[in-house]
């Protein structure tokens, strides 16, 4: 079942930067930000973020006379040969960026024939990556990014899920119970961060929003230290407010 986003949130910014895009690309000349304006209907204020997040990304860039055209990153990802590739190097490029604006290592995750899977992650020495202990597979009720996805299933899909998945108890704060979680599951709106504090791992605490793109499941997370966890609110909020640039990646 397809999601409904407000106006404000990434995917709007996602789906108004690929309007930007797709009229950048008509104009192989350039096009300037007050014929950008007039094309797309955006507002002059709004369009300037679109424009500054397009050109941080590569996609678009400014020539001299300050019209815009096609970028780099752009170009790769129109020929054929590789493109799987660029695809793969944009995100992690805008994952290690988005890692660094939060302070937090981050990930992308998908649910993929019944299953999750983490596509992409960026970590650092200062922002380590989750010890995997257990396999994310066979611990979706534990983790955010697993919280997240069976969230966004219907009902009967998180039956499924779980009845293919043992609820095991992997800290004193898992919840084993399918009532428990599917309760929860169904009590909080899916746009809303889910939260993992100490669930899976003991000294760890994260948070997952999601990125789903028409029938796609998907969520960005990150992970942090439980001595940051003052910080974990105040990062997911970061985490969902630049999401539009990882949503991006995966439209293009």
């Amino acid at each position: 079942m397809a999601l409904q986003h407000e106006p404000t949130t990434p995917y709007h910014s996602a789906q108004d930067a690929l309007r930007v895009l797709e009229t950048v690309a008509r104009h192989s000349t350039g096009v300037t930000d007050a014929e950008l304006a007039r094309h797309t209907g955006i507002e002059p204020e709004r369009l300037t973020g679109l424009l500054l997040m397009l050109r941080r990304e590569g996609y678009v860039e400014q020539v001299a006379d300050g019209a815009y055209v096609t970028g780099e990153a752009l170009a790769r990802l129109g020929s054929a040969q590789g493109r799987e590739q660029a695809l793969r190097e944009n995100l992690q490029r805008t994952l290690d960026r988005l890692r660094d604006s939060v302070g937090a290592a981050v990930y992308i995750s998908r649910y993929i024939d019944g299953e999750v899977k983490i596509d992409q992650y960026a970590a650092g020495p200062a922002t380590p990556v989750v010890n995997e202990w257990v396999d994310f597979r066979f611990s979706a009720h534990a983790t955010a990014i697993g919280k997240s996805l069976l969230g966004q299933l219907d009902h009967n899909g998180r039956r499924d899920h779980l009845s293919r998945h043992k609820m095991a108890r992997l800290t004193s704060r898992t919840i084993t119970s399918d009532r428990v979680l599917l309760s929860r599951l169904e009590s909080q709106p899916p746009t809303v961060p889910r939260l993992d504090l100490q669930e899976y791992a003991v000294g760890t605490v994260c948070a997952a929003v999601p990125i789903t793109a028409g029938s796609s499941v998907g969520c960005l997370a990150l992970s942090l230290p439980v001595e940051h966890a003052h910080r974990l609110r105040q990062a997911a909020d970061a985490l969902n407010r630049n999401a539009a640039p990882v949503l991006l990646s995966l439209a293009i």
